[in-house]
């Protein structure tokens, strides 16, 4: 897994500032594509955005972004605009490098928080997307590499189906509201897709994106500081499930897997999660496990508990439902304790008990 840091932010910023060096010579007050912004108003929300999210992240508030702003007064032509894209880009790619990986602040799309990882990728998203819409206004060409295109897909919108190889670009158009793509209708709204993450006493339930998904499938660490023996095989197992989903455009982030990070030292323990959206009836299967050097704590109970309320608060589900292998009576024990009840087994075979908890 390519990490999302500070390197991708100089990227897309010394791409685009490269880009539209070019176009000094031209009016920058045309508009700006699409938009109803001149080229210059969208230059300067490029470089608000970039020093907001290296703020969020240096002050950290939980409910609020820290209130200041940027403007372009001093700015006597295009160069001078392009400079303070240059300038800002450095501090937030400075914020991110700095940035506890643990550490969240606030921003609203969707759950009201997001970590290093996702205001890298969401600057990156604003140099990319606004420097094509600059390029438009000016009649000049730019397309940055897929790789950064990829990147942001995984990251912050994991319910998108990217398009294969170089077009994650017209993926990322497309999201956004800017292009077209074959078989796909238009996009008319929008948002990012920050990753979700739900407190305990003492863990934090983190939301795994399509990008630390592929990784853990393929063996790494998603990017997760683990203890001894982690990640698990489940996790690793559920994990391609959720790749097999983001491919197929059925993922849904809030259904996916989750890593439960200690918060007294902030390494992984294990893995919980949904083996997809609720069905028609209303019910969604749960399935987790732990490394073996953090079983006999609570953890999985700790945390059962707490996915569970959140899910079972929702108006579209109605019970959940786990099966447990008849000979783990630890995991019995687990899943007995966060409230489920066994019901039965599986098709009446036996070898595995099926449990099931209701709102």
């Amino acid at each position: 897994m390519r990490a999302m840091g500070g390197d991708q932010v100089e990227e897309a910023v010394s791409g685009a500032v490269a880009a539209l060096r070019g176009a000094t010579d031209r009016d920058w007050d045309v508009e700006a594509g699409r938009l109803e912004w001149s080229c210059r108003r969208a230059a300067e929300h490029i470089a608000s955005d970039l020093v907001s999210y290296a703020g969020q992240l240096a002050g950290r508030p939980a409910d609020r972004y820290v209130p200041f702003r940027i403007a372009f007064d001093e700015c006597e032509g295009p160069e001078d605009v392009l400079q303070v894209i240059e300038a800002t880009g450095a501090l937030l790619a400075a914020a991110v490098r700095t940035t506890p990986r643990e550490a969240r602040a606030f921003h609203p799309y969707p759950f009201r928080s997001a970590n290093r990882e996702g205001f890298a990728a969401m600057g990156v998203a604003e140099v990319l997307l606004h420097t094509h819409d600059v390029a438009q206004g000016l009649g000049i060409a730019y397309e940055p590499p897929a790789a950064l295109c990829a990147d942001v897909l995984t990251r912050i919108f994991p319910h998108v189906r990217p398009e294969p190889g170089p077009d994650h670009w017209r993926t990322l158009l497309w999201a956004t509201g800017r292009g077209e793509l074959p078989g796909r209708p238009a996009v008319t709204s929008w948002q990012w897709n920050n990753n979700l993450v739900l407190p305990t006493e003492r863990l934090t339930l983190q939301g795994v994106t399509p990008a630390a998904a592929a990784d853990l499938s393929a063996g790494g660490t998603g990017g997760f500081e683990w203890i001894e023996g982690g990640p698990y095989q489940g996790t690793r197992d559920a994990a391609g499930m959720v790749v097999k989903a983001y491919e197929a455009g059925v993922h849904r982030p809030e259904w996916g897997l989750f890593v439960l990070v200690r918060r007294e030292d902030g390494r992984a323990v294990g893995g919980m999660g949904f083996h997809g959206a609720p069905d028609d009836e209303g019910r969604a299967e749960v399935g987790y496990d732990l490394a073996v050097s953090a079983r006999g704590n609570g953890y999985a109970t700790e945390a059962l508990r707490a996915m569970s309320a959140r899910a079972l608060a929702r108006e579209d589900v109605s019970y959940l439902l786990a099966t447990v292998d008849l000979s783990n009576a630890p995991s019995q024990g687990v899943i007995s304790r966060a409230g489920f009840t066994r019901v039965g087994t599986v098709d009446d075979v036996g070898e595995q008990y099926v449990y099931e908890l209701r709102g």
